[in-house]
């Protein structure tokens, strides 16, 4: 187990300390694991209090929605492990006054036991208490009667539009009656991807294969209700909706609220794409999402996954959601565009290679040799994401992809001359393959392609010195230098071996030496320590390995040399 904390019974306590600290409208009590807003009115003019809490271990839930226009007090027991009668108790009495206060309680057992009972010791001491159940998990449809399934992220939906009720001056039974409400209209399904550590436990709950998920679990690191192959995000996201719909009797007009949460390890990414995905589910089923939300709500520790929710909305709910809050994890906005807002990229200019004329060379000819450096860097995508995921970030196999593709789709007219050649397939990476590859590419081509351009002479000392510019040009923009362990390492040796072959030898010969000397030069930088880049973080740890860009250039120019 690899987590930032010191010792396990004690993270609970120093997690609140570090919340409270940091947000000068909270406090937290003395000798309770309890968080209520410091800014409370004398006892007797307090509005309705609202309580929830749990176990921890699902930050931000629950002391990230105390504020003004959500919770007054927030109750937090150990991680995963419903808090104490008595710890619930003290927030009642930190937080409520005579009109009383309500409890909203997820549907566990001990969650119901301690926050009902302490809700009713509460009620003999003369504060009036009402308790509201969520119950919100639809992935237990058919398993377990409506009455006992869980109670997960849609919960905060709850919170949000009971809170603005009570800061809106209602009665503790009438935003009781609307609490309860909204968790009667309220659907919420899961998907893992892998397990979670509880601290005290040390490790993780369950293990899951690498093409392995769960469907319909909890939050409490707990396994799904069933386990499936890993699919495609938009077909995950479109069974979980239908699975929601399907549970609410959801029909096309119905207006709805949309709550993508994440579990602790999804990053924005991945929720995003969620998100995109299950706005069009919703809309493919004719339902009309007022408001949407992604990020992390109620998580479950680090666990990688997430969960839909789905409101059914009525009257005043929308304006509920929208009250104003200063609640830190409540996020701002919820309004969605009908459609993404997509507009076009200015038109790029027709010709911004040296045409030329074509002269003797074939443009099939010139295209094949494009094509099969192509096909090489496909073939090696695999490896070069494997070389740069030790040493780097990982992307290289996939930005060679990208460069492939994009000179696969040049017009035939692309193709006209080297020099037209040259440029057309540098401004093509320049706009397919981002990082520093594609700008490195796109200059080294460019200016190589109108130096043959210039004056319309292809002899192999123009490509000879073709080659010697473009690699000048990536020195002088990357700032690199042989035994940097940059592509360098394998360009320049490819030039020192043109430069050395004598004049008699054929063009294809001379360069199947630079070829072989790039390769050479690859294989080289594995003994080098990096200078530059992502690389040069790593020092000696990247010993043993290739630099990426170096194997790139061997492979490209290997495919050019025996296509000529």
């Amino acid at each position: 187990m690899k987590k930032l904390i010191n010792r396990p019974i004690d993270v609970v306590r120093e997690m609140l300390e570090g919340i409270v600290a940091l947000a000068p409208g909270l406090a937290l009590l003395d000798t309770e694991n309890v968080v209520v807003r410091a800014d409370l009115p004398a006892v007797a003019e307090r509005p309705v209090a609202l309580i929830s809490g749990g176990g921890a271990g699902h930050e931000p839930a629950h002391a990230g929605y105390v504020g003004p226009g959500m919770l007054t007090a927030a109750v937090t027991g150990e991680v995963f492990t419903s808090p104490s009668v008595d710890a619930v108790l003290a927030a009642i009495r930190a937080s409520a006054g005579p009109a009383g206060a309500l409890l909203i309680v997820k549907n566990y057992t001990g969650d119901r036991l301690n926050f009902g009972l302490a809700g009713e010791l509460a009620a003999i001491e003369g504060i009036p208490t009402e308790v509201v159940v969520v119950a919100d998990d639809v992935a237990l449809s058919g398993l377990v009667p409506p009455e006992r399934r869980r109670g997960i992220a849609g919960t905060v939906l709850v919170h949000k539009i009971a809170g603005a009720a009570a800061t809106g001056g209602k009665s503790l039974k009438e935003v009781a009656a609307i609490a309860r409400s909204a968790a009667s209209r309220l659907g919420t399904m899961g998907v893992a991807l892998g397990s979670c550590i509880v601290p005290a436990a040390g490790k993780a709950g369950f293990t899951l294969g690498e093409d392995e998920i769960e469907l319909g679990l909890g939050i409490h690191g707990e396994k799904g209700v069933e386990r499936t192959k890993l699919l495609p995000a938009d077909a995950i996201t479109d069974r979980i909706v239908d699975q929601i719909a399907k549970d609410m009797k959801l029909v096309a007009g119905t207006k709805v609220a949309l709550l993508v949460n994440g579990l602790g390890a999804t990053p924005p990414m991945e929720l995003a794409i969620v998100a995109g995905c299950a706005l069009a589910s919703l809309r493919s089923r004719g339902l009309a999402i007022e408001r949407a939300w992604s990020g992390n709500f109620l998580t479950a520790l680090e666990m990688p996954g997430c969960s839909i929710s789905l409101l059914d909305l009525r009257p005043g709910d929308v304006e509920l959601l929208d009250a104003a809050t200063s609640a830190s994890a409540w996020p701002r906005g919820g309004e969605i565009a009908q459609a993404p807002h997509i507009v076009r990229v200015p038109k790029t200019p027709e010709n911004e290679a040296p045409l030329g004329d074509a002269g003797r060379f074939d443009p099939s000819e010139l295209r094949r040799i494009g094509l099969a450096v192509c096909n090489a860097l496909e073939e090696a995508e695999a490896h070069l994401t494997e070389l740069d995921s030790k040493a780097g970030d990982g992307d290289l196999g996939a930005s060679m992809l990208r460069g492939a593709e994009a000179i696969r789709a040049l017009p035939d007219r692309a193709w006209i001359n080297p020099a037209n050649a040259l440029v057309a397939i540098g401004n093509a990476l320049r706009r397919a393959i981002a990082g520093s590859s594609g700008p490195f590419y796109a200059i080294a081509l460019t200016r190589a392609g109108r130096h043959l351009g210039e004056n319309n002479r292809f002899s192999p000392e123009d490509f000879r010195a073709a080659f010697a510019i473009g690699i000048a040009a990536i020195s002088e923009i990357g700032s690199a230098k042989p035994g940097d362990r940059t592509m360098l390492d394998a360009l320049d040796p490819a030039l020192r071996a043109l430069e050395a072959t004598d004049g008699n030898v054929p063009a294809i010969e001379a360069w199947k030496r630079a070829a072989m000397a790039a390769a050479d030069g690859a294989r080289r930088t594995a003994d080098m320590v990096p200078r530059l880049g992502r690389a040069s973080y790593l020092g000696e740890r990247a010993l043993g390995t290739e630099d990426g860009g170096a194997a790139a250039v061997a492979i490209w120019m290997a495919a050019l040399a025996t296509s000529l």
